[in-house]
């Protein structure tokens, strides 16, 4: 085990951060190559400028001039934007803060699914802002800070996390995790240079000094530090007060100003970092030596040394600085605190005062003192003890030990040193590190390790490594501590961040943390190129430094042996000698195992080479002294050298010949018959499982199985059993396709290899589970050759019920063997219908016989042995066969260009726990995906039921020879005969009703996933008509109307209501989620769905109600209750109210049909309003008694308007034809017959007189120009004088298009025109033939029309005399055409 960086986190959204935070970066770039190219011709000085510094400040240079290029580049690039970043990471790792000037961005952790279901962390932007409040101050440094709960269920996770931003204008404020400030003071008037904090840590050995938590903020003079404590409980009364203000929606109460202790740093030119050791206290040695140096010979010493601050800074002039601040010599800065509760008192009182007397001249002024900056407490003056002393040295910053006795300090040299705090010296340092980052990382020694060290009885060790981040060579390194070596080294990107914080939760204390799991994280390495955070992971033993130590060395043949295992071109024979000598020469137990099991995991090694080093090893094992001998390292050879050799045992059996007679035992002449009686059903599902289909080759079944994979599925136990490991299906089958394929092929020797199996110790049990799983995962190769397959598994199956605890020895007739149930559950759970069944078949024959051969030792009769076994064998069988014709059915391929998916895999366990209606569910999916008709489905039952059982056979044949056309009809003739072998063994749970009832549900719930199919809903409907029994179909149709009808529905009805009219495609899409071709269909089948539902309920008291049975055999069935048993449940419907509902379908049916204005709802008063769209049990308020002459009136308008609709689609061609192609309307949709008598019959509901309708509708078609079907209609009207009073203006327009408006009027009209009497001339003249949609009509129909008005006109009307002038002027101008 070596060090490695392991990606746990990763950044989403790094262009969005990168764009917030540098979105002035692209204008300012422009601009400065705008300015390149002006000065151009200028001098380039930066070769011989350069040539003064050194050659890292030629890197600089050259880096600082390759910025620019770098900052055009698309973000996440190459381009160092991070590092002009003020970036933190919570140490808990679930919130990142990256500030820049005075923008800032929080990221906080997600989880997310990748595409391979494993869950992992990523860090997502959840808040981005501007947080700078005075002018022209920038964020110059962040921390963020988690806050422990303070819950007693809290186990160590942070309650939030608190942001703390300091500013260049001297403001330290304290954010939440969503941008809301909780805290805001000016502790200095200098700029913030850096945040660190430090929090509680568990002392790790007695008399440690205990730290307390604070936080310290590095001014360029002055040092302030804030007490954790005080500083926590502030921030959370802070928080708890912006919380409740939010939720009241007032202002924000401004909380109290911290308490704080603030240093001036003396006798230091600058400071650029620093870092807060803690609390100590001095030896008595130290304390005289330093009361000597400072006070000199005379100088006075305390009896008990003072307790100590401990501070150090880095910069320049000295280059480290040392300061020590005693303890209770400086007092928190309250005076600040007083001033400013007083001055608040004193602006309140003022305030009011000035409300009382009318004073507000002086508002401007108050608030412009209120926006000067508070009064800043000077600092304590507090001067350097000592330095490290180096004027051309300059330190750019410093990173604390988490045992804060050692810290790493980088300066502007490129190096970095190691100083000792207690002593004050540089103990080590490394070169060639420009830019450098810190961190440190502590490893607490392994448990295991612990336990074969000789002091195990102490604490558990701990191993301090410094991690350096060189980011001008692009590698990160890990350093034992103090003076270890390089233990680590990773090649990572040059623009990375190394993130240390230093510290964990704030609020912690010795009792609150105990029993506390810290989920914190040390040292992160964040990429922003891929956005990936990376942490470093260290094995303690790296820190053992000593070249004897036997555990590194062992750890260091590990690594050898896995370097010569990842070796591709390696000799086989070079590889079994280094591995022994690798295994032999390891000394510790636990890394010999480690390298044993490594070995043995790896796919490329030989299992020669395997079985010779592990017995190698097992000998040096043995050989050892039996204190010394590792019990499981013994167990782990001995285990595994079984298994081996297992394995080149049954290899080898399978390259042997097949030398094995078959026994007379082996009797199969009742499998036989069986088979030659199934024969054409298993060729027909045979060629229907032969698609093609596209697979891998690694998941074929005839890739053989390596050693490695044999070794991970078996396990063999102390006392020398063998157990098979069951991880997945494809590994199990493929572990069977190994054992027993060859001997169902006969090319190995069936009874060797299970005497093999039986000696190595693998139960009979999972030896017949691994037999059953190959037999029906190689089902396509079975049925190729069924009878030499089924002979062998015969044979097989004899085998291993003859080992020892398979088969019980004592044989109970009434009982069940678990042996031959384990097979039978097998076959009940496969989906290949065919294996099982042979398979099921080989087993009763095998039962059978065992069965007998025990009864005959036992009885000694000559009767047969009847027992529960062969009960349930039959049972099995019989339900085998049916299943395997029924998955023959369900594979027949849906055509081409039908909806439907994947086909339907269904065993005797799915159809049993599907219910009494499993078996027409899988049916109706299959009439769904093939596209059948309602029609053709009914044409089949009907054939099944006129058929008797003996003729049946011949009447198909005959009918698939005279039918022979082709290809597909031969298909569909096998289709319709599947079908009808499927209805013949399902009689009950196959009847037409049932099966009409699941096809209707089918369609209707397939309907509702894509409303826009109309043709579903529309086959639905049809289905339902096929049912007989009407109980059944009352009850679908009210669940199918209340589950997904009436929503749609209603939907569709306030639509029209609300528009007034047809709505357009976009109106029915938004409301009712289909088009309004769609929609139209919709309507069309709501209204047969109402009529079926009212015809069901007018047959229920004449027809009993059916009664609802299964097949002995499938009595089993335990599940939902199928369609039709739920129909049958339901309540019966109100039949005044079912009316009501196919009213307004109606209503809007032919709205839609033909785009007819119209608000349905407004046509019926308050009470049929109220009742539409309720429960179709329920019984509800209806209309009563003469309705509004009003509401009549717009009834009388609409149905008028519909006749004259259909009037027009009928003798147009284009309409609606082609529109309606695609979706099926009922009965020939707006062309339909039926819609005269339908308008006829909504009359009589709706009040209106039908004579009216039918004047209308004569009127119509004369004027269309369809007289054959206007005398039909004719014949129907009652009031005949009001007819023809309208039909004889009519005529009129008629005669006065031929004669005046007819531009080929020919002279023999202008002189019968000439020639008419004036009264009729002028009325003719009178008439407008504009009216009429036809004018052209032969004088022949114009004929026959004044005569039909003739015989309906009585003598004495008024307008007699002139139907009599016309007949005498259309017959002189028919004379004349025919001249």
């Amino acid at each position: 085990m070596s060090c490695s960086l392991f990606e746990f986190c990763r950044l989403q959204e790094l262009k969005t951060v990168r764009d917030f935070l540098f979105q002035n970066q692209s204008k300012e770039s422009a601009e400065e190559k705008n300015q390149t190219e002006e000065n151009e011709l200028s001098w380039d000085t930066s070769d011989w400028e350069s040539g003064w510094d050194n050659g890292d400040s030629k890197e600089e240079e050259s880096a600082s001039a390759s910025s620019p290029k770098a900052e055009e580049e698309p973000p996440g690039q190459s381009q160092p934007w991070l590092q002009d970043c003020a970036v933190s990471l919570s140490p808990c790792a679930d919130l990142l803060v990256v500030a820049r000037e005075q923008k800032a961005i929080f990221l906080s952790a997600k989880w997310r699914t990748d595409d391979s279901g494993r869950e992992e962390m990523t860090l997502g932007v959840s808040w981005s802002g501007t947080l700078s409040i005075e002018e022209g101050e920038s964020i110059s440094s962040v921390i963020a800070i988690p806050l422990a709960s303070q819950k007693r269920s809290s186990t160590g996770r942070p309650d939030w996390t608190c942001i703390v931003v300091g500013f260049t204008s001297g403001y330290v404020r304290f954010y939440t995790e969503s941008g809301v400030l909780l805290l805001a003071q000016l502790l200095h008037m200098d700029p913030v240079l850096r945040l660190k904090c430090r929090t509680y840590e568990i002392p790790r050995h007695p008399g440690v000094t205990e730290q307390h938590e604070e936080l310290s903020i590095l001014y360029p003079a002055a040092l302030v530090t804030i007490d954790g404590f005080s500083l926590f409980q502030s921030l959370r009364a802070c928080r708890n007060q912006v919380a409740r203000a939010a939720a009241a929606g007032s202002d924000v109460v401004p909380p109290p100003p911290l308490a704080y202790k603030k240093w001036g740093l003396q006798e230091m030119d600058t400071t650029v970092d620093h870092s807060s050791v803690g609390v100590m206290t001095l030896c008595v040695f130290d304390q005289m030596k330093n009361a000597s140096i400072l006070g000199g010979f005379q100088a006075s010493v305390k009896g008990s040394p003072p307790a100590m601050s401990q501070f150090v800074t880095v910069g320049s002039g000295p280059y480290t600085g040392f300061y020590y601040a005693v303890e209770g010599n400086s007092q928190p800065l309250l005076s600040h605190v007083a001033m400013a509760v007083a001055s608040k008192l004193t602006s309140a009182l003022f305030s009011a005062a000035s409300g009382w007397l009318g004073w507000n001249k002086n508002k401007n002024e108050e608030d412009a003192a209120q926006k000067q900056k508070p009064k800043v407490e000077p600092a304590t003056p507090l001067g350097i003890r000592f330095g490290l002393p180096d004027s051309r040295r300059h330190g750019e910053s410093i990173c604390l030990s988490p045992c804060n006795t050692l810290a790493g300090v980088t300066d502007d040299f490129g190096r970095v040193a190691l100083l000792d705090l207690a002593r004050g010296i540089t103990i080590r340092m490394w070169k060639g590190y420009r830019d450098a980052q810190l961190g440190w990382l502590q490893v607490q020694e392994e448990r295991g390790d612990r336990e074969f060290s000789p002091s195990a009885s102490l604490p558990r060790r701990h191993a301090l490594f410094l991690i350096i981040y060189a980011p001008r060579r692009g590698i990160l390194e890990v350093w034992a501590m103090q003076r270890g070596p390089r233990v680590g080294a990773f090649t990572v990107g040059k623009h990375c961040r190394l993130l240390y914080a230093g510290y964990h939760l704030m609020g912690v204390n010795s009792v609150t943390s105990q029993g506390w799991q810290l989920h914190t994280q040390q040292v992160c390495l964040l990429d922003p190129t891929s956005g990936a955070l990376r942490i470093i992971n260290i094995p303690f033993h790296l820190a053992l430094s000593d070249k004897k130590n036997e555990r590194a060395r062992d750890m260091h043949l590990l690594k050898r042996l896995t370097a010569v295992l990842k070796s591709r071109d390696l000799n086989p024979d070079v590889l079994e000698r280094e591995a022994k000598s690798v295994l032999l020469e390891i000394k510790h137990p636990a890394i010999k195992k480690q390298a044993l099991e490594s070995l043995l995991s790896n796919r490329n090694v030989p299992v020669s080479c395997l079985t010779s080093v592990t017995s190698a090893l097992h000998d040096a094992v043995k050989q050892q002294d039996a204190n010394e001998v590792e019990a499981s390292l013994l167990q782990l050879c001995s285990s595994h050298l079984k298994l081996l050799q297992l394995y080149t045992d049954i290899q080898q059996l399978q390259s042997a010949a097949n030398t094995e007679a078959c026994s007379e035992n082996d009797s199969l002449e009742g499998i036989e018959e069986e088979l030659s009686r199934m024969g054409p059903t298993l060729q027909r599902y045979a060629q229907l499982r032969s698609k093609p289909s596209v697979s891998f080759t690694q998941d074929s079944p005839d890739t053989p199985l390596s050693g490695q994979a044999f070794l991970t599925q078996l396990e063999c136990a102390e006392d020398g059993e063998v157990k098979v490991n069951r991880s997945s299906d494809a590994e199990w089958n493929q572990l069977g396709n190994f054992m027993f394929w060859g001997c169902l092929c006969g090319k190995s020797p069936i009874h060797k290899v299970c005497d093999t199996l039986q000696l190595a110790g693998i139960s009979p049990q999972q030896l017949l589970s691994l037999l059953m799983s190959v037999w029906l995962q190689r089902e396509k190769e079975v049925l190729q050759k069924p009878m030499e397959t089924v002979r062998n598994l015969h044979s097989l199956l004899i085998a291993l019920s003859n080992m020892d605890g398979a088969v019980n020895e004592s044989w109970d007739p009434q009982s069940v063997s678990p042996w031959w149930q384990q097979v039978r559950f097998t076959c009940i759970q496969s989906h290949n219908a065919a294996a099982a069944l042979l398979a099921a078949l080989v087993a009763h024959q095998a039962a059978k016989a065992n069965i007998t051969s025990r009864a005959d030792s036992q009885l000694q009769s000559e009767w047969e042995a009847v027992s529960l076994e062969l009960e349930q064998w039959v049972v099995c069988v019989r339900q085998l066969e049916d299943m395997l014709v029924l998955q023959t059915l369900l594979l027949v391929p849906s055509p081409q260009g039908t909806a439907g998916g994947a086909v339907v895999q269904c065993s005797i366990k799915m159809l049993l726990e599907g219910g009494t209606g499993g078996i027409a569910d899988s049916v109706s999916k299959w009439v769904f995906r093939q596209n059948m008709a309602p029609e053709q489905l009914k044409e089949i039952l009907q054939r099944k039921e006129n058929q008797d059982g003996g003729d049946k056979k011949e009447q198909i044949e005959d009918g698939g020879g005279a039918e022979e056309k082709g290809k597909s009809s031969e298909d569909a003739d096998r289709t319709t005969e599947l079908l009808l072998a499927v209805c013949q063994r399902f009689p009950e749970s196959l009847s037409p009703d049932l099966l009409f009832a699941h096809c209707s549900w089918e369609y209707v719930v397939q309907w509702n996933k894509d409303p826009e199919e109309a043709r579903y809903l529309f086959c639905a409907v049809e289905h339902l008509k096929f049912i007989s029994s009407p109980h059944i179909q009352l009850g679908i149709s009210t669940m199918m109307w209340s589950t997904f009808i009436v929503k749609r529905f209603s939907a569709a009805a306030f639509l029209v209501e609300k528009v007034g009219k047809a709505p357009k495609d976009r109106l029915c899409r938004r409301d009712v989620g289909i088009g309004d071709k769609a929609m139209t269909s919709f309507l069309g089948c709501c209204v047969q769905l109402l009529q079926i539902l009212i015809e069901a309920d007018s047959a229920m008291e004449d027809i009993p109600a059916p009664e609802l049975s299964v097949e002995e055999v499938w009595s089993g069935a335990e599940g939902p209750a199928s369609i039709a048993e739920l129909a049958l449940e339901q309540r019966g419907v109100h039949y005044p109210l079912v009316q009501h509902h196919w009213l307004l379908a109606s209503l809007l049916h032919a709205a839609m049909s033909f785009s007819v204005k119209i608000k349905p709802l407004s046509l019926f008063d308050s009470k049929g309003k109220n009742a539409f769209f309720r429960d179709l049990t329920t019984i509800q308020l209806m209309p009563s008694g003469d309705m509004d002459p009003g509401l009549v009136s717009l009834r009388q308008e609409f149905l008028l308007r519909v006749l004259t609709g259909w009037v027009q689609a009928i003798d147009d061609p284009s309409f609606s034809t082609s529109a309606h192609a695609s979706i099926p309307l009922p009965s020939d949709g707006p062309k339909a017959d039926w819609w005269p008598s339908l308008c006829m019959d909504l009359g009589s509901l709706l009040q209106v007189n039908p004579d009216i309708l039918r004047r209308h509708l004569v009127c119509e078609l004369y004027n269309q120009g369809l007289d054959l079907r206007a005398e039909e209609v004719m014949l129907q009207v009652e009031d005949k004088d009001v007819l023809g009073s309208q039909l004889l203006v009519l005529t009129g327009q008629r005669l006065s298009y031929s004669l005046l408006h007819n531009q080929n009027r020919t002279q023999a009209a202008m002189e019968l025109l000439a020639r008419l009497p004036p009264t009729l001339c002028t009325w003719l003249k009178a008439m407008d033939p504009s009216e009429l949609r036809c004018p052209l009509v032969s004088l022949s129909q114009t004929s026959r029309l004044i005569s039909r008005l003739i015989e309906m006109l009585p003598e004495n009307h008024a307008q007699y005399s002139l139907a009599l002038h016309l007949i005498e002027a259309v017959d002189v101008l028919s004379l004349s055409t025919d001249d």
